[in-house]
Formats: C-alpha cells, structure tokens, sequence
C-alpha cells in the first residue's frame, strides 16, 4: 500500500486549522516543518481537486504552496525518521522510537518501530487518549482498541496493568507494525490483533474498558456494538473528533446506556469518556 506525502508551505498561524481540514479529506498522519507541515494519505484515498480546492480557499488569505508525491512503502521509515521525534505526555509516558535512546526519569517508556501508520502518539487524538488511560483502572481488566494503528494504546494498556488485549484495524500494515511493536514491548503471546472491524469479534467476548480512537462516524455507528462488548461499569474513550462533533458523540453515547465521566480538547480534537451503566 503507497501513501501520498503533501508539502505544504504556510504560515505557522495556519497549521492547525489546516491539519483540521486536511483530516476532514482523509489526510492520516502530520508532521509540522520549518515551512509548514507534511500530511499523508492513502495513497487510495488521495483527491487532487479536493486538496486543490482547500489551497485555492486559504490562499485568499495568506500565502501558501503545495506539492505531493507518492510515497512507496520501502521509504517510509528511513522518512520518518527524518523528522520523528519522541512523544511525551505529561512527565508519565514517552513514546519513542527504535532509534532514541531510553529516558529513565519516565514511569512509562513505548517503544515503537514507526511506519505509516496513525496512531504513532504525534496526533492530538493519540494524546489525548493515553492522557486519559492514565486516569482508568487497567488492573486484570480486559481491554479492546479498535482502530489500534501501531498499537500504540494497547501498548500502554498492558503497561497500565490489563490482563487481556484484543486489538484490530482494517489497514494490513497497520496490524503487521502492531504485531511487531507488540514484540519490542514484551506484551504476552496471548495478545491479540487481526485486520478487520468490530464485526469480527466474537459476541461472547466482553471487556472492562474499550479504546476507541476513530473518527466521528465510525464511532456514532459502532458505539452500539461497542456497549454489547462493554461490561457494566466499564468504560469507553472515545477519540477522533473535533470539538464540534463532541455533542453527536455524547448524544449516540447517552442512547446507547453509557454516562459521560468526563472530556477534554486538544488543538480542536476531542476524547469524552463513558461508563456504561
């Protein structure tokens, strides 16, 4: 699978706002530049006239040059890692990659090998999630990610305490890096990821807390099921929206017989976590 990788030059005033429209357009990843930023997408999912069109609009208001190319998988790391960096939330957890050497002043070190593949701790949304974990019991709990990209989430699961992993996401690549960042992080054998949706889940399988980092309305059409997996009392994180999609997630959520615990923002994206009753 090839990826597109778009340059664009702009004023930094303008990233975020564009990493916003960019993810509106199926853009997955981002990485901010000296001159602007650099986005990636499928390279199946990639619209010219779509991102033409965005550029041609915020060109009325400030100076801003694109270009893309087609990325081939062989290059993603040795592009990465260019400009991959560690991730730190709060002074907690540090994700890292094959290539930083380890910080012993964090209570939490991940390990990843990055390749392109949402979910490497750089998105808000990826934050923001782990931000959360380290506020939910994980003791002996079952635990599910959903969409688990590098698998990052499970990752910090385990080393939260969970007991049982499952995680799974329909990209091919993004299993096989999650099966491998799965090795460097010694997670049990008995861990298990598979390329599919929640559809796959065997019904008899229920979970103390569920990671459900997506987007907007992969979640309004699967927090149903994500309840039928949920024990009483356990609970759902919620991710991959913006801000202004928070009411519509909470509104399906509260239908659905979860009660909200709490929320928070980051750079416009949000996560809300559930308790089911």
């Amino acid at each position: 699978m090839n990826y597109v990788e778009a340059e664009i030059q702009v004023e930094s005033d303008f990233t975020e706002i564009l990493i916003a429209e960019l993810g509106e357009l199926g853009f997955e990843s981002f990485m901010e530049t000296d001159e602007g930023l650099l986005a990636y997408i499928q390279e199946s999912d990639f619209n010219e006239t779509q991102l033409q069109e965005l550029i041609a609009r915020y060109s009325e208001l400030t100076t801003i040059v694109t270009s893309w190319k087609s990325l081939e998988r062989k290059n993603w790391n040795e592009e990465w890692e260019k400009s991959y960096e560690p991730i730190e939330v709060g002074d907690k957890i540090r994700v890292r990659a094959t290539f930083h050497e380890p910080n012993p002043t964090f209570q939490y070190d991940l390990l990843i090998q990055p390749k392109m593949s949402f979910g490497t701790g750089h998105h808000e949304t990826t934050w923001l999630v782990m931000n959360e974990q380290l506020s939910l019991p994980h003791s002996a709990l079952s635990v599910m990610d959903v969409g688990c990209g590098t698998g990052i989430l499970t990752i910090l699961a385990y080393k939260l305490g969970a007991s049982h992993l499952l995680g799974f996401d329909i990209d091919e690549w993004a299993v096989e890096n999650t099966r491998e960042n799965f090795t460097m992080n010694d997670l049990p054998a008995e861990a298990e990821v598979f390329q599919g949706t929640i559809n796959e889940v065997r019904p008899e399988l229920v979970f103390g807390g569920i990671l459900a980092n997506i987007n907007r309305n992969i979640l309004l059409a699967e927090i149903p099921k994500y309840v039928q997996h949920l024990v009483s009392g356990g609970w759902l994180v919620t991710s991959g929206f913006y801000e202004v999609d928070q009411a519509d997630i909470e509104r399906c959520a509260e239908e659905n017989g979860l009660k909200k615990l709490r929320s928070n923002t980051r750079n416009q994206w949000a996560t809300v976590v559930f308790e089911k009753l």
